[in-house]
């Protein structure tokens, strides 16, 4: 067995010799676990804007675990997602693989993922709050003039983007881009199952003092065609968290998410293309306790 590279309790990447790797994403790698399985490991590598950092955040992989667990459990009202009924040990029968593996893995059935990320955005921030200030619009939908940054939109907005290849950038893309990559009906199936987690979990996490700002789905399709769930979904990579006794409207509130990473690459003279920039200790510590703490707000 070829061990995982690792540095304590954090892994980077991993190579297990009992499972063909079919992919290593921005921060998961996935192995064929048998024609109908796959095995998804999230490991403690972190992107931003769309560069896997070189140094990994401790304990990151098992935040993202736990925390999309959770919240499966919590959604499966509304839409079914990709989990499946068998464990790791059914897929990966080594003892000394499998105890790196169990806090940050996942058995999942094999789906036709979709070619489209949906992004819901509930506040102006990010992305979005660089489009306003530049057009009035985010992503071609027109708001109202004056609202400032973190302020709670009118109304929710849900802007896809395009699937990018680790390394590339995603790019926005139009509803009706939209449903020409997937057909009229399945893109408004996307949107509206997106908008109702969106809210779901909103709600939620504002009972518990935290405020999701927006977030992204990924979707596929089962053996009969129907929507399900796949991927990570309302973790701290996927998600804008806000400390809501924190939060100000006019200002970018603190989270509990990788902004304070992205915060401190606005800072370096970077053109925001690999290879990423070394990450002092105190980012790398800062945005792991960011992390945990927002798994033991929302999972507590």
């Amino acid at each position: 067995m070829i061990p995982m590279t690792q540095k304590s309790t954090t892994v980077f990447e991993t190579r297990l010799d009992s499972l063909p790797l079919l992919a290593r994403g921005k921060v998961r790698d996935i192995y064929e676990a048998d024609e109908d399985h796959l095995l998804i490991v999230a490991s403690d590598r972190l992107s931003a804007f769309d560069v896997v950092m070189p140094d990994p955040i401790p304990g990151k992989g098992e935040v993202l675990t736990a925390v999309s667990n959770f919240w499966f459990s919590k959604i499966g009202h509304i839409l079914p997602n990709h989990l499946s009924s068998r464990s790791l040990a059914d897929v990966v029968p080594d003892a000394s693989e499998r105890s790196l593996l169990t806090e940050r893995a996942v058995v999942v059935r094999k789906l036709r993922p979709l070619p489209v990320e949906a992004i819901v955005r509930g506040y102006l921030a990010g992305s979005g709050w660089k489009d306003y200030q530049a057009s009035g619009e985010i992503c071609g939908v027109a708001l109202p003039a004056g609202l400032r940054e973190a302020e709670r939109l009118p109304e929710i907005l849900f802007t896809p983007s395009t699937k990018a290849a680790s390394g590339n950038h995603d790019e926005n893309i139009g509803f009706s881009e939209a449903e020409r990559l997937l057909g009229k009906d399945m893109a408004r199936q996307v949107r509206d199952a997106s908008i109702r987690i969106y809210e779901f979990a909103a709600a939620y996490a504002l009972e518990r003092g935290i405020i999701i700002a927006d977030t992204k789905f990924e979707f596929g399709l089962d053996e009969n065609d129907e929507l399900v769930l796949i991927d990570e979904v309302l973790t701290p990579d996927s998600s804008r968290f806000w400390p809501q006794d924190q939060y100000q409207p006019g200002s970018s509130p603190q989270s509990f998410d990788k902004q304070y990473v992205r915060d401190y690459l606005e800072t370096l003279d970077w053109n925001k293309r690999a290879p990423g920039p070394k990450l002092p200790e105190e980012v790398i510590a800062q945005t792991a306790a960011r992390y945990q703490e927002a798994r033991r707000i929302l999972t507590a």
